[in-house]
């Protein structure tokens, strides 16, 4: 009886042992699966802003102009965006200067993003 309990026991310390694991889904799946990238309605105040905000705004602002581009402004980011350097330079395209300078590539959501605003007319909504 002892022989079968301390057998039962040490298999089901194994079964518990090899049965737990931990799944991060951004691992298996990747982010876009956690946080799919919404391009259906793209606004210029909620999807288009907030990335010129955080990227774009430290030098190409009023104050700064870098390379003389101002985007700090939606009649300003319209402009930009309507001469399609916006578009080609933020999706490194050949022929435009790389934006942002020195630093990695927009996710492909944002730049999806703000591709599909300026097919959109570039609208101030």
């Amino acid at each position: 009886m002892r022989y079968l309990f301390k057998c039962g026991t040490f298999f089901l310390l194994i079964y518990l042992l090899f049965s737990c694991a931990y799944h991060n889904e951004e691992e298996l799946y990747g982010n876009e699966a956690i946080n799919p990238c919404d391009t259906v309605t793209v606004t210029y105040t909620l999807d288009v802003l907030p990335v010129l905000q955080t990227t774009c705004y430290p030098c190409h602002n009023q104050a700064a102009a870098s390379g003389g581009v101002i985007l700090e402004g939606y009649n300003q980011a319209k402009a930009i965006a309507g001469s399609g350097r916006l578009l080609g330079a933020i999706s490194h395209s050949p022929g435009f200067t790389p934006m942002p300078k020195d630093g990695a590539k927009l996710p492909s959501c944002d730049i999806t993003k703000i591709s599909r605003w300026i097919e959109a007319g570039m609208p101030e909504n």
